[in-house]
């Protein structure tokens, strides 16, 4: 298992319509993402910057390459598009996380 952190970046007065959204994720993508071998994904904000840290574990046998052509993929990046910055195609604009330290 692999543990995979990345930021995004929420847009300014965003927080309960994004936390919203993801209380009420749809079934289909929670079933796209551990069927790509994701799990335990968490997603933490810091109010003071908008910058939303998200970390969570992928399986070896892992397919999370395969998401981005996911008609449910797709239409949840668009849904959500106008709440964080994102790329033309509404994916999410992700700066990878580099693991420094971890305590067992």
């Amino acid at each position: 298992m692999e543990t995979v952190a990345f930021r995004m970046t929420l847009k300014p007065g965003m927080r309960e319509e994004y936390e919203k959204r993801h209380r009420e994720i749809w079934p289909e993508l929670a079933d796209a993402l551990r069927d790509a071998g994701i799990r335990d994904y968490r997603i933490f904000l810091d109010e003071s910057t908008g910058h939303l840290f998200a970390i969570h574990q992928r399986m070896d046998t892992q397919t999370t390459d395969a998401l981005p052509s996911l008609p449910i993929m797709r239409k949840w990046w668009d849904f959500m598009a106008e709440l964080m910055e994102t790329h033309a195609d509404n994916a999410p604009v992700t700066t990878p996380l580099v693991p420094v330290f971890h305590l067992p």
